[in-house]
């Protein structure tokens, strides 16, 4: 009998949860919508319907019991990973216990961790991260997530909320970001800074620039450029041996990438990118119900 924990990743839109085991096999998954309004309540309590579902699947009977629960949620985390302190888009969403309100209703532990944490433990474990123990990702979607393994183990500082990588300042005179911060990465390579300086979605100008549009392929040369300007930081302070870029703008990487990289090789001694790998996520949108099952593996059957 295998121990099997649920790995769990909260959105704006849909929740999705998986059955794992120990070497990685998710046994059953389900995703199920968000409730809208999506308050701590109405989410714990579809979150506590659908395992109670996934806990009758007949299909489990025989492979072991559920030991604990990961949870990735879309904001910041108290480093013990019991409090999701913000979560912008979900509704009155402010320093919410949701690991203890999930144990009274499960009867099962609870961990969790921003989602984008979530996102790399997954790519470190079962994806494009898998041969290397200190890497940093990036999720290029409607914002900029960031993660850092360092040793095979994930950062997130003091207080739980290291990592921000798409927040570091790019240019200080630059476009307004949400954090109150101006310039940030975020405002240059994400989804709604595309949308800002062109008017068009991201697949849109892949579709034109594969298509060989001038103004696309002149777009992903600048986008490739400040992604690496930002990336050369990064290098520079954890030296990583392996980026792995997700999200959906990443689908648009043989676009921007060779930008990226020479960008870093201008940039960079050698002595701090020796041996980098620059890599595209793996999982797709799976990597944080995988990512979250990590957690729990490790905080609750790796002791």
């Amino acid at each position: 009998m295998n121990p099997l924990v649920i790995g769990i990743d909260i959105g704006g839109t849909a929740i999705k949860l998986g059955v794992f085991a120990k070497d990685g096999v998710c046994h059953k998954s389900l995703t199920v919508p968000t409730p809208q309004p999506a308050t701590p309540k109405a989410v714990i309590k579809v979150i506590e319907e659908t395992i109670s579902v996934l806990r009758k699947e007949p299909q489990l009977d025989n492979l072991g019991a559920i030991q604990g629960i990961g949870i990735g949620v879309p904001g910041p985390v108290d480093a013990e990973g019991r409090i999701s302190r913000i979560a912008i888009n979900l509704v009155d969403w402010q320093e919410v216990p949701l690991a203890e309100l999930l144990e009274e209703k499960t009867g099962l532990p609870v961990v969790i961790a921003n989602d984008a944490n979530c996102a790399a433990l997954g790519e470190a474990w079962l994806g494009a991260g898998s041969q290397f123990k200190n890497m940093i990702m990036l999720t290029l979607g409607t914002g900029v997530g960031g993660a850092i393994i360092l040793d095979g183990q994930l950062f997130v500082g003091h207080q739980g909320a290291a990592g921000e990588l798409g927040l570091i300042t790019l240019n200080p005179d630059g476009p307004e970001c949400n954090s109150g911060n101006n310039g940030s990465l975020e405002q240059y390579v994400s989804v709604q800074a595309v949308r800002r300086d062109t008017g068009k979605e991201p697949l849109e100008l892949a579709n034109l620039a594969l298509a060989g549009d001038k103004f696309a392929l002149e777009f992903w040369q600048n986008y490739g450029r400040f992604l690496g300007v930002g990336l050369t930081s990064l290098i520079y302070i954890l030296t990583p041996e392996a980026i792995i870029i997700g999200g959906g703008i990443s689908a648009a990487s043989e676009l921007f990438f060779p930008a990226t990289k020479a960008e870093i090789e201008r940039r960079v001694l050698f002595s701090s990118y020796l041996n980098l790998q620059l890599l595209t996520a793996k999982l797709g949108n799976q990597a944080g119900i995988v990512g979250a099952a990590k957690l729990a593996l490790t905080k609750f059957l790796d002791q």
